[in-house]
């Protein structure tokens, strides 16, 4: 996951799931306007497994993080944004930094499926275990990247054993996903939430925290 080489920062003409605009509008008589991207809908599922009493994250490099750590350390990286050529990127950082933890997730671009249905999908694509539309449940959804894209995701919650895991998943090569599977014991779960050496998504944080405010209180006493 963290073998990373050939860096090279390119202007984007085009893109499958990214689309820039720019809105002008008058505010209260105030002439503004505000860049922004269309980009898919999403779902993601906070996976609990009771087998083990763990929860099923994933972990995976990000590009997106990995360059703003890089220009974090290397400010000249987008410097020259609106010329052709881009320099390129001499003294990478090493891949780690751009590696997250986050809850199984996937884009909503199927047209054919409810978002129940691509959520099942991507549980076991990325995670290995088959779930039914009956084992998930809707815990709300919330928009995202609200400055740039204001895109929705919407949480479920899905509870699985070991005897419903089919693969180790780990997302689709063929698409060029690599994700690792990786769980996290109930009693370890709010240490790690609040823990900044583990980059996380907020949606691993506020679904931990709905979790034990809403599930954990029901959990047979040990």
């Amino acid at each position: 996951m963290e073998a990373i080489e050939e860096l090279a920062v390119q202007p984007c003409t085009s893109s499958l799931y990214l689309r820039p605009f720019r809105l002008s509008y008058r505010q209260n008589g105030t002439k503004k306007f505000w860049d922004f991207m269309r980009t898919h809908d999403s779902v993601s599922i906070l996976i609990f497994n009771t087998s083990r009493q763990c929860f099923v994250v994933v972990k995976q490099f990000r590009p997106a993080v990995y360059m703003c750590e890089m220009e974090r350390h290397h400010p000249q990286v987008f410097q020259n944004q609106d010329k052709e050529n881009l320099p390129s990127l001499e003294n990478p950082l090493p891949a780690v930094v751009g590696v997250t933890y986050e809850l199984c997730a996937g884009i909503v671009d199927k047209p054919g499926l409810s978002l129940e249905e691509i959520a099942c999908e991507e549980v076991l694509e990325e995670c290995g275990y088959r779930v039914s539309i009956a084992d998930l449940r809707r815990i709300t959804s919330y928009r995202s990247g609200v400055g740039v894209t204001g895109s929705r995701q919407t949480l479920f919650y899905a509870e699985v054993n070991d005897q419903m895991r089919t693969s180790g998943g780990g997302g689709q090569p063929e698409e060029g996903e690599l994700i690792e599977v990786v769980e996290i014991p109930l009693e370890e779960s709010m240490k790690f939430a609040y823990d900044e050496t583990f980059p996380k998504t907020m949606g691993v944080i506020f679904s931990f925290m709905w979790f034990h405010n809403n599930i954990a209180p029901k959990l047979p006493k040990k």
